[in-house]
């Protein structure tokens, strides 16, 4: 048994009695990094606590949507308020239309939003309405973009599917794997060949506009502009997944800071303060085709509900302040540099890639432009700087293939703290 995580080792193989691989959700099981999960016990600001009674600073942040930190107290007061009040009624409440207000509010492209529960189960609905608002089958995805587990988008995906090395998986019908086209990352002409041949079946290209689930991947110059003009001259449709990058590099996401507008957004649990929650949105053309307004299906219980609306709002309201971006820019600028100097000063294959406050570490001299770059960095070398870390007491995704995050919990210390663990482990990969 682990001397550092004894109770960590205990639960997880007490868990994989009763929970397939000990983990509900797979990259958590850390088999990539080659080491056990750490169980949690709690967390605040920027720190995890495992319940061994480690700590730990953390650059996962939930994968992503704990911008603010954990525990925020006014996220935390707003849960506790609304708990008060109940936790779910299955019917509307005003909470839903101001969370529907403010995203409409900040985020360009949306004019009309449906809330639902999960990233997944908005991305699977954005592609059900593309479908029936263009009447046409075919959808284009990109190599390493994961779009959640939903039958369509497990066709080359990133996170887990390419942290375990999974092709695609078994109980997805050959039927509508064929109706995922994969194309290569930040590839324009394999797009365009693709609309040119098969154009007018093709209903929407959905995209992460930055990368998050292969590692960080930022869109080549005109990659963007391209998918945009390409999916109007064929009368296509354009889906963002901003489940990562949505509130997170921008107040409006990625599709502010690239000023490009899509078709449809679909958004994660950052518009829920980390709670599990998502949405799409989009024009009101588009949106009006979804029940009762229109004829295509989507419903949910929870969809919308008290406790994750009433996060969301105060996780938004903070968001919306001056200043945020600029102090998360600063921190993050700060923090990927160094860690780009001391590796090369060390002789170490290295690069970082980095928007706003998402990042990633590879450890490779290639240019990283897409999934086949991607899988050229060495995850055996992230793996043992992974396990080094944490040793450390500094928290990374478990995974070659995610992303890091720096929220505003992260103080000036946990930075210099962590480059200082970084310095320690970059001279034992450089041998010294």
């Amino acid at each position: 048994m682990n001397n550092r995580w004894p109770k960590s080792e205990t639960l997880f193989q007490r868990g994989q009695a009763v929970i397939p691989g000990g983990v509900n959700s797979p990259v958590r099981a850390a088999r990539a990094v080659g080491t056990i999960p750490l169980f949690i016990s709690r967390a605040q600001g920027s720190k995890l606590f495992d319940v061994d009674g480690n700590s730990y600073i953390d650059y996962v942040g939930s994968w992503g949507p704990l911008i603010l930190g954990h525990a925020h107290p006014r996220v935390v007061e707003a849960v506790k308020v609304a708990a008060d009040k109940g936790t779910s009624f299955g019917a509307p409440t005003e909470a839903e239309i101001k969370l529907a207000e403010k995203i409409v509010a900040l985020v360009p492209s949306i004019e009309m939003v449906r809330l639902v529960t999960s990233g997944t189960e908005a991305t699977m609905s954005a592609i059900r309405l593309a479908r029936a608002y263009c009447n046409r089958s075919l959808i284009i995805k990109f190599d390493g973009c994961y779009h959640g587990h939903g039958d369509s988008f497990l066709v080359k995906a990133g996170s887990g599917i390419a942290t375990l090395g999974i092709p695609g998986s078994p109980g997805v019908p050959k039927e509508i794997v064929s109706l995922t086209l994969s194309l290569p990352y930040n590839d324009l002409d394999k797009v365009r060949e693709t609309f040119k041949a098969l154009g007018d079946q093709v209903a929407a290209v959905i995209v992460e506009p930055v990368a998050g689930n292969m590692g960080v991947v930022l869109p080549v110059p005109g990659f963007l502009e391209g998918l945009r003009e390409e999916t109007l001259r064929h009368h296509s449709l354009l889906i963002f997944d901003e489940v990562i990058t949505g509130f997170r590099v921008a107040p409006g996401g990625a599709q502010e800071r690239f000023r490009i507008k899509p078709d449809l957004t679909c958004l994660g649990k950052i518009i829920g303060g980390g709670l599990p929650v998502g949405a799409y949105g989009g024009k009101k053309e588009i949106m009006s085709f979804i029940a009762p307004e229109g004829p295509v299906y989507q419903a949910g219980t929870l969809s919308g509900n008290p406790l994750a609306t009433a996060a969301g709002l105060a996780a938004l309201d903070i968001l919306s302040q001056k200043g945020i971006y600029e102090q998360l820019e600063e921190k993050a600028s700060f923090f990927f540099e160094k860690l780009n100097q001391m590796a090369q000063a060390k002789g170490i294959p290295f690069i970082t890639t980095r928007l706003g406050s998402m990042g990633s570490l590879f450890f490779s001299r290639e240019e990283i432009r897409d999934y086949e770059t991607v899988q050229q960095a060495s995850s055996e070398t992230y793996a043992r700087f992974y396990r080094e870390m944490r040793s450390r007491g500094v928290y990374l995704a478990p995974s070659a293939f995610e992303a890091l995050f720096i929220s505003l919990a992260h103080s000036q210390e946990d930075l210099e703290k962590t480059l200082a663990a970084a310095d320690e482990v970059f001279d034992l990969l450089a041998g010294k």
